[in-house]
């Protein structure tokens, strides 16, 4: 799905939209890609003639993905909250004019609470990885 597609299902918008195309593969795993422009605002400041993706912004990259899971488990609409971040490693830069590839999935669930790993690779190589979780509310 393109970012139209997945703005029906996140209520996040330009911007925060940090997800360009994702899919779901199966039930407990998805695939999403953001390619970096270089003109995003969390990069003005992050560094100054030095730009890099700050890992909290790739974090939330994981966690878009994922929701796109999260949006057919409940039949009235709800919100995916991020709840926790664990066990999260920065391997590699993601700089501008790179596309970061997420692979992440859903590890165990008590609603509303939902809870998930993901990995973001860059040219192949492991970017930063990551457990995390959600609840999905009115």
């Amino acid at each position: 799905m393109k970012r139209d597609e997945i703005k029906t299902i996140l209520p996040h918008r330009e911007p925060m939209l940090l997800v360009d195309e994702a899919e779901k593969i199966d039930d407990t795993t998805a695939t999403g890609r953001y390619t970096v422009t270089g003109d995003e605002f969390f990069l003005q400041g992050h560094f100054p003639g030095n730009p890099v993706v700050p890992g909290v912004i790739l974090c939330e990259i994981m966690a878009q993905t994922c929701c796109v899971l999260l949006a057919e488990i409940s039949d009235v609409k709800k919100t995916p909250y991020f709840t926790g971040l664990n066990k999260v490693k920065f391997k590699e830069k993601v700089l501008p004019g790179d596309t970061i590839e997420i692979t992440c999935s859903i590890t165990n669930s008590k609603p509303p609470f939902y809870f998930a790993k993901g990995s973001g690779s860059v040219n192949g190589k492991i970017a930063v990885v990551g457990e995390f979780s959600f609840a999905l509310m009115d």
